[in-house]
């Protein structure tokens, strides 16, 4: 049986755009573009086969199922 993960680098990206609700401050967190935080977001949404942010313009919020992965990514 083999256990099938997410992209870690679309984790690392996701934790990074949730911690700070931005996709530019992700970037520059991870030194690379909004543009590539928000495809790995995009990526990881499509593996999960759901929303984790709800974006209004250049705003996001966590969906619930972004909060709860969130939580799971996140040392208490």
């Amino acid at each position: 049986m083999t256990l099938k993960l997410p992209p870690l680098s679309a984790l690392r990206s996701f934790e990074a755009a949730a911690r700070h609700l931005s996709m530019s401050r992700a970037g520059d967190e991870l030194h690379v573009t909004h543009a590539a935080i928000s495809h790995q977001v995009r990526h990881l949404e499509a593996w999960f086969d759901t929303e984790l942010f709800v974006r209004d313009g250049r705003r996001l919020k966590l969906t619930l199922a972004g909060e709860l992965l969130v939580m799971r990514l996140t040392p208490l």
